[in-house]
């Protein structure tokens, strides 16, 4: 299942200078409420994936599994690479998945965590299946596992991970602060209401984590996680992309009658066939799901004045699969989208009618914001 997660150099360097501030004053106070803290119980989850041993997370965090890990039984050490293996068949990438599935009970410390997996029905299910990442897959999987799960977040207890992370994240508090005064003038919400015709709640909240790069996750909720260390125009960019999931309702009529034209698209789903799985999105759904969500937030980072070079971002990231954002991003240009605003989905579904979804039509698009041929758009040479 592809969760709402992203890898954050999608949405730009993480060694940018500092924030960008937004051009113009706001007319009004800002609608956007921000809320930024941090949890022990995510840090956990995230850290899961440098003791996994994938080099994705090794680049980031290979000298911190390097001192924790041999603190940990040898049966524990073994089984946490078998059990991140195991999720990515059937539940997903563990360290981001468990944040989704988890994120509605309690996640502040390890010891919270550890009851969690003790009383899974009780404590998590209630707030998951309520939520609109409840997968009956997913739950099975997580439910038969909870047990290995469960003796792993035990052994990270014993082994004294809360100590070991909170050397690594000394000032994390004051930085948590200085990120949540950085943002007050950044209206995200009031943009995001703008550009996609929904209602969204006021507060957007902000977990800072020490393991998680280079993920950015959406949780439950309009709460996202990201790495400490990231600037604020990232952070800003991360909240205008994460909280549009889904940008559209993925099983109502406009969504799939995008899919019906973009399964007929060779070069569209050659993408989502070929592409590295480890960057995500490997249905159609997931990709389309993604890519509207990463035009609309190219918008709005555009509006607050934290914007990448969309030919820069999108030839970039993910080995330059987000062909498809290009595409729906030049079209909304063309519409004029960030003046106008409305409703995304009849936006999408009006798109789908002319014939603007259509290889003829959107490769051209894709190709002029890319800044490329237009038979050379994926993959790159």
């Amino acid at each position: 299942m592809d969760r709402r997660l992203f890898l954050a150099a999608a949405l730009g360097s993480l060694a940018a200078a500092r924030a960008i501030r937004p051009a113009a004053a706001q007319a009004a106070p800002p609608v956007t409420r921000w809320r930024v803290g941090t949890s022990e119980g995510h840090d956990a989850f995230a850290f899961l994936g440098p003791l996994s041993g994938e080099p994705l997370y090794q680049r980031y965090y290979a000298a911190d599994a390097a001192a924790f890990a041999p603190r940990l039984p040898e049966a524990i050490r073994a089984d946490i690479p078998k059990l991140w293996k195991e999720a990515g068949k059937d539940y997903g990438l563990l360290g981001p998945n468990l944040s989704t599935t988890c994120s509605g009970a309690d996640v502040a410390t390890l010891d919270a965590v550890i009851a969690n997996f003790a009383d899974l029905e009780g404590r998590v299910r209630p707030r998951y299946q309520a939520s609109p990442y409840w997968d009956a897959k997913d739950w099975a999987w997580l439910t038969a596992n909870a047990p290995r799960l469960g003796a792993v977040f035990a052994a990270m207890r014993d082994a004294g991970f809360a100590a070991f992370r909170a050397e690594r994240t000394a000032g994390i508090e004051m930085r948590a602060a200085e990120i949540a005064r950085a943002l007050a003038s950044y209206d995200v919400v009031q943009w995001q209401r703008k550009l996609t015709g929904r209602a969204f709640e006021t507060e957007i909240a902000i977990v800072l984590l020490q393991f998680s790069k280079p993920h950015g996750i959406k949780v439950q909720g309009q709460t996202f996680l990201q790495s400490a260390d990231y600037d604020v125009a990232l952070t800003v960019r991360i909240a205008a992309h994460e909280m549009l999931h889904p940008p559209v309702p993925m099983d109502g009529a406009a969504a799939k009658a995008a899919m019906a034209v973009l399964e007929r698209d060779a070069l569209m789903m050659r993408i989502v066939r070929e592409h590295d799985p480890r960057w995500g999105y490997t249905t159609l759904e997931g990709y389309l799901n993604e890519d509207l969500c990463e035009a609309l937030d190219q918008l709005i980072s555009e509006a607050l004045g934290v914007a990448r070079n969309p030919a820069d971002r999108w030839r970039k990231a993910d080995d330059g699969m987000h062909v498809l954002a290009a595409g729906l991003y030049g079209l909304l240009r063309q519409d004029k989208w960030a003046e106008t605003g409305g409703d995304i989905g009849q936006w999408l579904a009006k798109a789908v009618a002319a014939g603007r979804l259509a290889p003829r039509v959107l490769h051209p698009v894709a190709a002029r914001v890319l800044e490329r041929p237009v038979d050379r758009l994926w993959p790159l040479a």
